[in-house]
């Protein structure tokens, strides 16, 4: 296996407004996204995948020499790896709202001329879903042979089933959820509280104040790094040690992993922007595309048509194996083709990032099996599997 190398992002402009499910629209947004591999003639090989929560388009490769650049899923996606850029085609796109690219906060509002700020409108899962659909139309992609994502890159992969059956083949789903739980919707709102309660926010227009929200950030990220971690794995790598050896009796650092979750929420309040935070926290918790049908998982997957692939972690307590159990249930409900996979893993909700090989097998095997329908010949340019 070997890396993809050097890459580049690229971006692509739609003037055509962008209906939300909130009622509002955005209009004159950019999307940036990173392709791997080559697109077949027929163009049946692509597969999108969707990025979680602090992510972006940069999926796989590097931007320099510098290791530090390396994409977020490099590990999965590249030559020779679970998702083989020899055999595929790979998409990854930056969703609206995020501050690596796509138009977000940090961007002029075309209507106003400033910042949008907190006047960005919340987006959903869903939004971005129809999105990604017009990036696929301008790239002449009809139909994906997957949509993948791990996490809330997961949501939107089931919600691509729901919205555009015909537009994939496989659907692959990892360490993800149908809904969030009461429990991490309230992880996700004392994080948002510690950035909206910052005196640095400055209701969302940070920006033109010239700082940044970095304790609110800090606190977001320290408390949303717990959750993707298991208590055996935080025990395993930090246990009690004590930094000095001993007690310091003050509120500074005395355990190495108070040293460790500082040290994340530091670097992330460099790097990430506040109202992206709070707007991507608010699309996990809006997920929940039962909601229109009763609270009927069932019924919501009745209208999909792709060939499933999921994935849980028994150490992932914030999305845990029996959100996937649902899933998978609901989908045998419908007659429909399911692969799932439970892995017994240590790293918590992390795990999905990281290099376990029976994971990794898992992944490697079903788009081998997937590559078959197409190097086969069984498959036709916009035909379904």
């Amino acid at each position: 296996m070997t890396s993809i190398g050097i890459v580049a992002p690229q971006s692509m402009f739609f003037a055509k407004p962008l209906p939300l499910q909130s009622g509002a629209e955005i209009t004159d947004y950019t999307l940036v996204y990173e392709t791997y591999g080559t697109l077949n003639a027929d163009r049946s090989n692509a597969v999108l995948v969707c990025h979680a929560l602090n992510a972006s388009h940069h999926v796989a490769g590097t931007y320099s020499e510098d290791a530090g650049t390396t994409g977020w899923w490099d590990n999965m996606v590249g030559p020779g790896k679970p998702l083989d850029t020899n055999k595929y085609f790979v998409i990854g796109v930056n969703n609206l709202g995020s501050c690596f690219g796509s138009t977000g906060p940090m961007h002029i509002n075309p209507a106003t001329g400033k910042q949008y700020g907190a006047h960005f409108p919340v987006v959903t899962v869903e939004d971005w879903v129809q999105s990604q659909a017009r990036l696929a139309d301008e790239l002449g992609i009809k139909q994906f042979a997957a949509v993948m994502g791990g996490s809330l890159g997961g949501m939107q992969a089931l919600a691509w089933s729901i919205l555009f059956p015909e537009r994939l083949r496989h659907c692959v789903v990892i360490a993800s959820t149908p809904k969030l739980t009461a429990q991490n919707i309230a992880f996700d709102d004392v994080a948002r509280q510690a950035i909206l309660t910052d005196p640095d926010y400055h209701g969302g227009d940070f920006y033109a104040h010239g700082v940044v929200p970095k304790n609110g950030l800090r606190v977001a990220r320290m408390l949303g790094h717990i959750t993707y971690l298991s208590d055996d794995d935080m025990a395993a790598k930090f246990g009690r040690d004590l930094r000095s050896g001993s007690y310091q009796f003050g509120f500074g650092i005395d355990f190495e992993i108070e040293s460790y979750l500082r040290y994340q929420g530091d670097k992330f309040s460099t790097y990430f922007d506040a109202n992206t935070y709070l707007l991507i926290t608010k699309a996990l918790d809006y997920f929940d595309p039962a909601k229109d049908f009763g609270g009927d998982l069932t019924k919501t997957l009745e209208r999909t048509r792709a060939k499933f692939l999921l994935v849980s972690f028994t150490t992932d307590w914030r999305f845990s194996p029996e959100r996937s159990h649902e899933m998978v249930q609901a989908l045998v409900n419908n007659n429909r083709t399911v692969t799932y996979a439970e892995i017994d893993a240590p790293h918590g909700h992390d795990a999905f990032l990281l290099d376990d090989q029976r994971y990794m097998n898992v992944v490697r095997s079903y788009f081998a099996r997937a590559y078959e329908e197409i190097d086969g010949g069984s498959l036709k340019a916009g035909a379904s599997a």
